[in-house]
C-alpha cells in the first residue's frame, strides 16, 4: 500500500472546516484505491500570528521542502489581522519559496449546478486558465513617494502627452504609489510550455490572454515568447486575446476555449470570473504547481470567517482540490473517483448547501461524497 506525508494548513475562516471534508474524501478514496495518508496539521493562520509574531518561518519552509504537495484551507481575517499581512506572509511565499509557477485552475461546469450564462450546460463549459504565478505585478516590486519622485512623474507625463502641469504647486504631501509588473523570458517560457503540453493532451487549443497592445514592453515580451514556442507545437491551434476581450469571450462562448494561459494578474482575475461560470467559488479548486518540487492545492474561495463555524459553507472546492493534489501525487484514479463522487452529489441533488438551494451541512456534504466514493469502489 502507497503512503503519503502531506501537511495541511487549515488555516483560517472556514478553512478547518472545509480542509476537513477534503480529508474525509482523500482517506475514502485511500481505503478503495489503496493508499494510505499520514496529514501534518500546521498551526499558521491568523491566531498563530498574534500568539507568536510569526507568519511562516524559514525552518517550517525547510521542513515543507521534504513533501511533494501541500493542503491548504484559506488565510486570513481582517476582524484579527489588517488584511495582506498573512496573504503575503503565508500565501504568496509559499508560492514564492517553492517557486510554484504554475497555478492550474478547471473551469469546468458539473451537471447538477446551474450557470448564470444563459443556455450554457457542462458540454459548453469545461477549460483550464494556466496563470502564472511567480512574477508580473506580484514580484513585489513597488513603493510610494512624494515631492521629488512626483516631479519626475508629472514631467514624463507632460512631456509624453504634452499636458500642461505646474510642477511648482506640488508640496511634500503631494505622494504617488507604483507598482512594477516584472515578466522573464524565461518564466514566460516555462508556463506557456506547460500550458501547450496541457493543450495537447486535451483538445489541442492553447488561447494567451495578454494586454500588449498598450502595455507594450512586459505583455509584448509575452506574446513574443508565445510565438516562439508556439513553433514547437504545430499541432495545436492557438489565438491572442486581450485580457478585457477575453472577459466578453468567457461569458459569450465559453465553448470555445480549451486551455488559457495568462499572466499571474490577469490570470488570478479571470479564474474569479471562470469560478462563476461553473457555479461559485465553493465549486472551484486550484492547484500552486512546481512539477519538480513541492507543490499546493487549495479551494479558490477565502477564509470568509463570518460563516466560520457555521457548518454551512460549499466544501466541493476543497474536496476537488484534494483530488487535483492526489493526482499529483500519482493517484490518477482516486482523483478521477473523487471528481466523479461529486458529480453524483451534484446530480442526485439531495446533499446540497445553501449556495446551491440546499440546507445541508459541510459535513453532510463531504460524507454523502465519502460515501459514493466507497459505493463507486464497490461496483
Amino acid at each position: 500500500m502507497a503512503s503519503y506525508k502531506i501537511p495541511v494548513i487549515a488555516g483560517d475562516g472556514i478553512g478547518p472546516e472545509v480542509i476537513a471534508e477534503g480529508k474525509k474524501v482523500v482517506e475514502a478514496a485511500g481505503e478503495v484505491y489503496g493508499y494510505d495518508v499520514e496529514w501534518i496539521d500546521l498551526p499558521h493562520g491568523c491566531d498563530h500570528y498574534l500568539k507568536t509574531g510569526e507568519t511562516i518561518s524559514e525552518d517550517t519552509l525547510k521542513e515543507l521542502s521534504n513533501y511533494r504537495a501541500i493542503y491548504l484551507g484559506a488565510v486570513g481575517d481582517e476582524r484579527k489581522v489588517k488584511t495582506g499581512i498573512l496573504e503575503q506572509g503565508i500565501l504568496l511565499k509559499l508560492r514564492f519559496y517553492f517557486d510554484q509557477y504554475i497555478n492550474l485552475r478547471p473551469v469546468k461546469l458539473l451537471d447538477g449546478v446551474e450557470t448564470p450564462i444563459k443556455n450554457k450546460t457542462s458540454k459548453d463549459i469545461d477549460f483550464y486558465v494556466v496563470r502564472e504565478n511567480t512574477e508580473d505585478f506580484y514580484a513585489g516590486l513597488g513603493g510610494r513617494g512624494v515631492k521629488g519622485l512626483s516631479h519626475q512623474h508629472l514631467k514624463l507625463k507632460r512631456e509624453l502627452y504634452s499636458v500642461k502641469f505646474d510642477l511648482d504647486i506640488l508640496t511634500d504631501s503631494d505622494e504617488i504609489a507604483y507598482q512594477i509588473g516584472v515578466i522573464s523570458r524565461e518564466g514566460a517560457r516555462r508556463i506557456i510550455d506547460y500550458s501547450f503540453q496541457l493543450a495537447r493532451n486535451r483538445k489541442k487549443h492553447l488561447s494567451s490572454v495578454d494586454k500588449a497592445n498598450v502595455m507594450t514592453d512586459i505583455y509584448g515580451l509575452w506574446r513574443e515568447v508565445f510565438q516562439e514556442t508556439a513553433k514547437g507545437y504545430p499541432d495545436v491551434k492557438t489565438d491572442f486575446n486581450f485580457v478585457d476581450a477575453v472577459t466578453m469571450w468567457f461569458v459569450k462562448n465559453p465553448e470555445f476555449f480549451d486551455v488559457v494561459v495568462a499572466p499571474n494578474m490577469f490570470g488570478d482575475i479571470i479564474t474569479d470570473l471562470g469560478a462563476m461560470l461553473q457555479g461559485g467559488l465553493g465549486l472551484a479548486p486550484g492547484g500552486n504547481i512546481n512539477p519538480e518540487g513541492t507543490s499546493m492545492f487549495e479551494p479558490m474561495g477565502g477564509s470568509a470567517p463570518k460563516y466560520k463555524g457555521l457548518n454551512k459553507v460549499n466544501p466541493i472546492a476543497a474536496i476537488w482540490a484534494g483530488a487535483l493534489m492526489m493526482e499529483h501525487l500519482g493517484e490518477g484514479e482516486a482523483a478521477n473517483a473523487i471528481v466523479k463522487a461529486i458529480e453524483t452529489n451534484l446530480r442526485e441533488r439531495k446533499v446540497r448547501t445553501y449556495d446551491l438551494g440546499g440546507t445541508s451541512k459541510t459535513s453532510e456534504v463531504g460524507s454523502d461524497i465519502a460515501r459514493i466514493v466507497r459505493q463507486q469502489g464497490r461496483i
